[in-house]
């Protein structure tokens, strides 16, 4: 591996903006650390730190990350397409979207469904042998919570070609008509007590953030002071002065949350997020230019959706590991808890570094498609499809967990009950489609 990477990191063009690589990365570690740190873990079951301690909920606007990742997404998205229509430049629309649809997924979702079937079936084995209670239970219905950055991550990359399409009229108007859309979500939620209406925020919030990476990607984010300063001066306001609570992440027993469905104050926060890190852009691209400091970032890249997907699995591994060996765990937030804090996180990190070495394969992209096949006329529609497939069944799981596999168990997605079997199958299903679109029909 050590060789490839530094093959990968030497083959390295001049012009490719390695800032946004490091950007991709940092903001995934930041997501694991975030969640190994914030897991409460006892006996009697699993909290969350920043509910025993809610004077550090202000950290959330520091590791509450993922607009930065959405950001990066749609800078990439944006040069992926692009790159894709001057390859073809006689292709249909159906045959550049499905080619594109499958080339964006095929290193997310590749990862994700063998994620998806190893777990299963380690499920379906712990439940027919009468397991899933305590820590194995809270295991299988918690590990895949990360699941609905995945199905998010998909409809960003379904609605890069309209979106950009947008953005290339109107520019900053195409940013602004998606923030003046989540505003006026939030006014019918709060104001009016509009049903569901809420949960169209997933789409405005986090589409908004991913058209800045558009504008990233055109050289248009120009003043980052000013943006970093409006996101802040914003979210402040609206957490001070509105009905949103002051964690930007999720909260047990909170009646509103910033993320589930996104709110304006959070796209605020990703507003200050995306002014903030591009302040930084110029000392970090210099640092880059550092070979070893390169190879890293080139290392972490191959395996970051690998790691992100396992880094839950390794924790709860560490902690079934801790309790079957009568290790004590302290109370959350004890001065004995914050002294294991250390021995668990390195623990947690080699665990994963273990999963990542086995399942690290599955993240590289497979061999590209032999020239003279060009996808097949009417793909652009069965693409779609399968990504709105895998978008519902990834996002279904990450509700319903794979606790309770067999009793039919449901979660909503929006307004509708999904079981995890079915959710499976949608991924699947799903992903077969993408794979169909983007092959053609006339390849083998």
């Amino acid at each position: 591996m050590g060789s490839r990477v530094r093959e990968l990191a030497g083959a390295t063009p001049a012009t490719r903006d390695r800032y946004v690589d490091l950007l991709r990365v940092a903001s995934l570690a930041a997501v694991v650390l975030g969640h190994w740190l914030m897991a409460a873990v006892t006996p009697d079951g699993v909290g969350n730190l920043l509910a025993v301690v809610p004077a550090l909920q202000p950290l959330t606007w520091l590791l509450q990350v993922m607009p930065v990742f959405f950001f990066v997404g749609g800078f990439s998205h944006a040069l992926s397409y692009r790159s894709l229509l001057r390859k073809r430049p006689g292709g249909s629309d159906d045959s550049v979207y499905s080619a594109f649809l499958r080339a964006r997924l095929q290193r997310l979702l590749r990862p994700t469904t063998v994620f998806v079937l190893v777990w299963g079936a380690a499920a379906l084995l712990v439940q027919l042998l009468g397991g899933g209670g305590g820590l194995t239970g809270v295991t299988l219905r918690m590990v895949t919570q990360p699941l609905w950055f995945i199905g998010i991550y998909l409809a960003m990359v379904a609605f890069t070609p309209p979106l950009l399409r947008l953005h290339e009229r109107y520019g900053w108007g195409a940013f602004a008509a998606l923030a003046g859309a989540a505003a006026a979500v939030d006014v019918l939620r709060f104001a009016a007590g509009v049903p569901y209406v809420e949960f169209l925020n997933f789409a405005f919030v986090w589409l908004a953030v991913h058209q800045l990476g558009f504008l990233r990607a055109d050289g248009r984010v120009r003043r980052p002071a000013l943006l970093a300063g409006a996101g802040l001066a914003a979210a402040c306001a609206l957490v001070a002065f509105g009905p949103y609570p002051l964690s930007m992440v999720g909260m047990p027993g909170e009646k509103v949350s910033n993320m589930a469905p996104p709110t304006l104050a959070l796209l605020a926060h990703g507003l200050w997020l995306v002014g903030a890190v591009e302040l930084l852009r110029a000392p970090a691209t210099r640092l880059l230019e550092r070979p070893r400091v390169w190879r890293t970032v080139v290392a972490a890249n191959g395996v970051a959706m690998t790691a992100f997907l396992w880094h839950l699995t390794a924790m709860f591994g560490v902690y079934g590991a801790l309790l079957a060996l009568d290790v004590p765990l302290p109370a959350p937030a004890s001065a004995a808890w914050w002294a294991q804090v250390p021995l668990r996180i390195a623990c947690a990190a080699a665990l994963t570094a273990a999963l990542v070495a086995a399942f690290r394969t599955f993240e590289r992209p497979a061999a590209p498609k032999a020239p003279g096949h060009p996808a097949a006329s009417g793909g652009g529609p069965l693409a779609a499809l399968g990504a709105t497939l895998c978008l519902l069944g990834v996002l279904g799981l990450s509700m319903v967990g794979f606790n309770g596999l067999l009793d039919g168990r449901t979660a909503l997605l929006i307004a509708i009950p999904v079981s995890a079997p079915a959710a499976v199958a949608m991924t699947l299903g799903g992903w077969l489609l993408v794979e169909r679109a983007g092959r053609g029909r006339g390849a083998r």
